[in-house]
């Protein structure tokens, strides 16, 4: 491919790009599609529209199936598919992420649309159109506070864990359809019991199951093959199979219908007061886990072309697509992981790729609204249950549990609280469980007493070189996190232990503090008592490797004046070498092996 054809030159080796815009200011930062566009070149126009075509074959079938999986009807999917792609590409930094309807957000979505809409459709998409501007305000107002890092407060196996729980919701929820029943939907456990007693009463549509079961084993069998549109050939071959054969009649099966023809309007989803509390809790929810996707999935491609996206543009752009989808008869879109590599293996190079798909789906539905009107439901819940079980991790959940225990069954705890609780409880769960594992790293830290091993320079922790000696009357003495209120008393019980377990009487305490990246009042006020109880003892407090921001703190809060400029040194090294010349006419000099 020549230079023309490809994308703008990466970095020279040895630099990475950190800002795709320069120093643009203003409106501009937000507003990426129209650098794109002033930067475009005619060479990629052709790749663009090809790949536009031929995610069309996806962004059909799949906003459909995750439409009805949402618990709306299926032409709300390509609804929410349209304008979102249109605004993201002016809105979105990223160059090659599709938007849309997506499996992770089915579970969110049904959890609040099926209790409240009673069976209505038109309250349905009216609650799911109110959730998606909740969604999208949620998340320009994080971009425009810089909020981007939040997503990043969940640890990689908690995301698992609730991703895994999704999965599974989703995949039950996709049961009775393709079965070719209906159920009561109460929870993915009763679910299953719902399903397991309704084939085992004879209410299976055995003829709807082989339509979706040989649909999911297509999908699953050419999954791996990209430039395949495998949901295409898939969703094409059941409803051909349908509507020759005339099976919703003869056979009962379940048929999407004829879609209405025309283009989404602009609406306000009205909602009444009772359903406000549920859908702020939804919007707000379906905000986190969207931007945890898009900002996952946009790091990897931003990666590939050594580029760099800017995780506040990237929620803003998220929020922008969000609120277009709630104000045109859509509902909460997040970006896709099985879409944007059919655009990219497809040749896409800009966003114009998601506005010729979007303007294709729009021409569908205007000539072509009855193609699509034998597809089988079972095909449908067989592209969501493929979707599905791409949502599931198993490999690196296996890794986990080999290095880090503790992690795995942290993930698997988020995987049951979503599977028994549901998914808004399940993200709840996956917050707290986030927050308590942050908490209990820096409530409970490592810490040392050092001493001087032989044969290796600097100090060591004495538990690790068992034969490093110490220097009688001194404690040294290393603190792995940072001083805040929640390890404060810990801080101080471990300090008056190492003192108390000092083989010889101790005259200085060094706490070196290099690790320690903050102190809040609680601590510092921690830190005046821990100096009274020292010096009542004969103790001298004094800190090693302080960093100056830490320091600074220590000033304002009038525990540095307390204890003394001479207490603070730059290394470890200073204070032992200050402690050795004040006490050495004492014999503290001589170095005791423990």
């Amino acid at each position: 491919m020549s230079n023309s054809d490809s994308l703008p030159p990466v970095p020279e080796p040895g630099r990475i790009a950190r800002r795709g815009v320069g120093n643009e200011t203003g409106w501009g930062r937000w507003l990426p599609g129209l650098r794109t566009l002033r930067g475009y070149r005619v060479a990629w126009l052709r790749h663009d529209i090809m790949a536009g075509l031929v995610l069309t074959t996806m962004l059909v079938p799949v906003g459909i199936a995750y439409a009805v999986a949402s618990g709306v009807p299926g032409i709300y999917g390509l609804y929410a598919t349209i304008v979102p792609l249109i605004a993201y590409a002016l809105f979105g930094p990223s160059r090659i992420l599709v938007l849309g309807p997506d499996s992770s957000l089915a579970a969110v979505i049904l959890a609040v649309v099926l209790p409240l809409s009673g069976g209505d459709p038109q309250r349905a998409i009216a609650l799911a159109g109110m959730m998606a501007i909740v969604s999208g305000t949620v998340c320009i107002l994080a971009g425009i506070m810089r909020l981007g890092f939040i997503t990043e407060l969940l640890s990689k196996p908690i995301r698992y864990g609730y991703m895994n729980g999704i999965a599974l919701t989703v995949l039950i929820s996709q049961l009775p359809k393709l079965f070719g029943f209906s159920i009561e939907s109460d929870g993915p456990l009763r679910n299953i019991w719902a399903v397991v007693t309704a084939v085992m009463e004879g209410k299976t549509n055995w003829t709807a199951f082989m339509i979706g079961a040989a649909t999911l084993i297509v999908i699953l069998l050419l999954k791996d093959y990209k430039r395949v549109p495998s949901i295409l050939i898939a969703v094409a071959g059941a409803t051909v199979a349908v509507g020759m054969l005339d099976l919703g009649t003869r056979a009962g099966v379940s048929v999407l219908g004829s879609l209405p023809q025309g283009l989404p309007e602009l609406t306000i989803p009205w909602i009444t007061r009772a359903d406000i509390i549920p859908v702020l809790i939804g919007g707000c929810a379906v905000a986190l886990v969207s931007f945890a996707d898009t900002s996952v999935l946009s790091r990897v491609y931003a990666a590939r072309t050594r580029t760099h996206v800017d995780p506040n543009q990237e929620m803003a752009g998220l929020g922008f697509a969000n609120l277009a989808a709630g104000f045109f008869q859509g509902f909460p879109i997040s970006s896709s992981s099985s879409r944007t590599p059919v655009a990219e293996a497809a040749g896409a190079k800009t966003q114009l790729t998601g506005v010729v798909g979007a303007l294709a789906v729009a021409l569908l539905l205007m000539v072509g609204p009855d193609l699509l009107q034998s597809l089988p439901s079972s095909a449908l819940a067989a592209v969501v249950i493929a979707s599905a079980i791409g949502l599931i991790e198993v490999a690196d959940l296996r890794r986990i549990y080999r290095i880090q225990r503790w992690e795995f069954w942290l993930s698997i705890v988020c995987t049951v609280g979503v599977a028994v609780f549901g998914a808004i409880e399940g993200i709840g769960l996956a917050i707290v469980v986030a927050v308590i594992e942050f908490l209990w790293d820096g409530w409970r830290p490592y810490s040392a007493v050092l001493g001087q091993a032989k044969g290796v320079k600097g100090y060591h922790d004495i538990q690790r070189y068992p034969d490093a000696s110490l220097i009688p009357g001194l404690v040294l003495f290393r603190w792995d996190a940072p001083l805040f209120f929640a390890n404060a008393e810990l801080f101080n019980d471990r300090v008056l232990d190492a003192v108390a377990a000092s083989p010889t009487p101790v005259r200085w305490l060094v706490v070196a503090a290099e690790p320690v990246t903050s102190v809040d009042v609680t601590s510092s006020d921690m830190l005046l008592e821990l100096d009274e109880t020292l010096r009542a003892a004969g103790i001298k407090l004094c800190m090693a490797e302080m960093k100056d921001p830490v320091k600074d703190k220590l000033k304002r809060f009038g525990l540095f004046a307390r204890l003394g400029e001479t207490a603070f040194f730059p290394t470890i090294d200073d204070a032992v070498d200050s402690y050795l010349v004040i006490h050495s006419r004492d014999g503290a000099g001589q170095d005791e092996t423990r």
